[in-house]
């Protein structure tokens, strides 16, 4: 019924918003530098790995916003109505779907809590969450670690200086996945 109504009276600045911040952070976890660059496996799961940390870095700027309460709340949703689209696209039935994406739920909330956690402890840190929550049980050497964790440090900083205000209105910038010292 709501979406009806939506298609029929419009979307809210605030669902254009949050959609375009949503569209542009999943863009910027298709960079090809991630899978062929960053040894991240190249699947379904590895890219749901690379959108949970990029919705991560963008939740976390606005954690502590009080304006932005009801941005995070529909960003988060946003997300989790995308996953739930993809895993019927690719075939889940409907009776397995609930079951898939209150595990996705948990994994990207246990992310969230050890990027959170790893952000404000040691690179060493912050490379074994990245290891283990973009790698499983693949190797993708420290190069790719340590281009992994600048690139995600560097994204955190550059998100701190944007406004919150230009951020919920969907204009949204990522670090630069390549610094001129990686290159």
């Amino acid at each position: 019924m709501g979406w009806s109504l939506r298609k029929l009276f419009g979307r809210s600045s605030l669902d254009i918003a949050v959609r375009q911040s949503y569209i542009a952070t999943v863009e910027q976890a298709r960079q090809p530098v991630f899978y062929e660059d960053w040894s991240v496996p190249d699947s379904a799961i590895g890219r749901f790995d690379v959108i949970a940390l990029h919705c991560f870095l963008v939740l976390h700027r606005l954690k502590s916003e009080p304006l932005a309460q009801k941005f995070s709340e529909a960003f988060c949703e946003t997300l989790f109505d995308d996953m739930d689209r993809n895993l019927r696209e690719m075939g889940v039935g409907d009776l397995s779907v609930g079951k898939k994406m209150r595990k996705l739920a948990e994994g990207f909330f246990g992310r969230a809590a050890a990027y959170e956690s790893a952000l404000s402890e040691s690179d060493e840190r912050l490379h074994a969450v990245l290891r283990r929550n973009l790698y499983a049980e693949a190797d993708p050497g420290s190069a790719s670690l340590q281009q992994l964790a600048s690139y995600v440090r560097r994204s955190v900083a550059l998100l701190a200086e944007q406004e919150v205000a230009t951020l919920i209105e969907g204009q949204i910038e990522f670090a630069a996945l390549a610094q001129e010292t990686d290159r």
